[in-house]
């Protein structure tokens, strides 16, 4: 069973997130270990078995870039194996460039200005997967999800920096 048909959703990329959570507590209501603590050990390992698989499809499903991968591997879309690899030679380019800028900013103001300007493209890619999805792009779907992957990274790298520059002293 996958995720959204455990979850009781349509299977697709645009995901009404209060949905998501009402199905997901009404199971988990139901589901909770604690109310098969009488219960015979088998029915209690199922419900553990249960309740950890409603767990993964719910954390799954409600982070857009976990749910592009899991929806991208439904759909048999080929993405390197760790995710992260960037194979795209124009991703490449930007990824390398962004580092270089990153490594050169010198005051926590030019950090954070990277730091925005990644953010936004990440919530624009965010955003564009919806179309991607809908229209069945597994190639677009697959530069897509790469590049959520560098854009992730990139913004965990400035916030280091960021608090690194902070907290040098002048």
């Amino acid at each position: 069973m996958d995720h959204f048909a455990r979850l009781g959703l349509a299977r697709g990329y645009a995901l009404d997130l209060a949905a998501l959570d009402r199905a997901y507590f009404a199971l988990q209501r139901r589901l909770h270990p604690d109310r098969f603590v009488r219960k015979q050990p088998r029915e209690r390992a199922i419900s553990q078995q249960q309740a950890a698989a409603l767990n993964e499809a719910y954390e799954t499903l409600k982070h857009p870039i976990r749910r592009a991968r899991y929806l991208a591997e439904l759909m048999g879309v080929d993405l390197p194996g760790d995710g992260r690899t960037i194979d795209d030679p124009a991703l490449l380019m930007e990824a390398m460039e962004a580092r270089e800028a990153l490594t050169e900013a010198g005051s926590v103001a030019e950090v954070q200005a990277l730091e925005r300007t990644s953010g936004a493209e990440r919530a624009a890619a965010i955003d564009a997967l919806q179309g991607l999805f809908a229209s069945n792009d597994k190639a677009g779907i697959r530069r897509a999800i790469l590049r959520l992957a560098y854009l992730d990274k990139f913004v965990e790298e400035a916030r280091a920096r960021r608090l690194n520059l902070g907290s040098a002293g002048p």
